[in-house]
């Protein structure tokens, strides 16, 4: 088969299956897994497809915000490993920042009900686990509530944050990348976002490795902005060390 005939068959497998994988398509193709990230590279060159971490889905699929329950139910068990080991990253004491995102909801169900830390959140489901630990002192930000996130945003919830110097920032992204940075698809929640890493002595990025490699429409930092990356072991050893080239630690779980 030549190539091209090949990566049209790869096109319409992208398009009906919603995503392709590099090991999977060269299996039924068979030929090299080098040959099938050219292939995907060529087509992503052509924007008929958006190259991701160990595949590819169609055109247009990266501007598509899943609503809350999508996201916690993918990657469920990674995001529930990352969520604790992000939990032995938190002080004893001292304030903490929690943004909005299913993995840092996760974090914040394994917080213990005598934990005494200072939480500030902008995120309803975050703030809903906490509001009964009765020793924790529970912030919540202000603002516009994103219906797709339960995140508040805008002007109030920027205000509010100018305020704050936390210990530590507990921040989620849609994608990260060493050379696109920390994306969302939504411009009012990467503001939130960006102040919640301005306003915090040590920044704690979830994210499971879905992610990596995938960009969004707003951009809200650089991965030298992050002090620890915590990803499960989908994040493979020399991508961990190109971050950690970068500045972050990278803790896979």
């Amino acid at each position: 088969m030549y190539a091209p005939e090949r990566q049209q068959q790869i096109l319409q497998l992208a398009q009906t299956r919603g995503r392709v994988d590099v090991p999977s398509l060269a299996e039924e193709f068979n030929v090299t897994q080098e040959t099938i990230r050219r292939d995907l590279s060529a087509l992503d060159r052509a924007g008929l497809l958006r190259r991701v971490h160990g595949g590819a889905l169609p055109a247009g699929a990266l501007h598509l915000e899943p609503g809350l329950a999508e996201r916690d139910s993918t990657a469920a068990e990674e995001k529930e490993r990352i969520a604790r080991a992000a939990l032995a990253l938190l002080p004893d004491e001292g304030s903490v920042l929690l943004d909005a995102g299913t993995t840092v909801s996760r974090l914040a169900a394994l917080l213990p009900a005598d934990s005494t830390l200072t939480v500030v959140t902008n995120a309803l489901p975050v703030a809903a686990r906490l509001a009964d630990h009765p020793s924790l002192t529970l912030h919540l930000v202000g603002g516009r509530l994103r219906h797709r996130t339960h995140a508040a945003v805008d002007g109030w919830a920027l205000r509010d944050l100018a305020d704050v110097h936390a210990d530590v920032a507990v921040v989620a992204t849609n994608g990260f990348s060493t050379d696109g940075g920390l994306s969302t698809p939504d411009l009012a929640e990467a503001a939130v976002k960006r102040a919640m890493v301005a306003g915090a002595r040590r920044v704690v990025l979830v994210a499971d490795s879905s992610k990596y490699g995938m960009r969004h429409f707003a951009r809200f930092g650089s991965l030298d902005q992050v002090d620890v990356l915590v990803t499960d072991t989908g994040l493979t050893g020399a991508q961990a060390a190109e971050i950690e080239a970068l500045g972050p630690e990278v803790i896979r779980a």
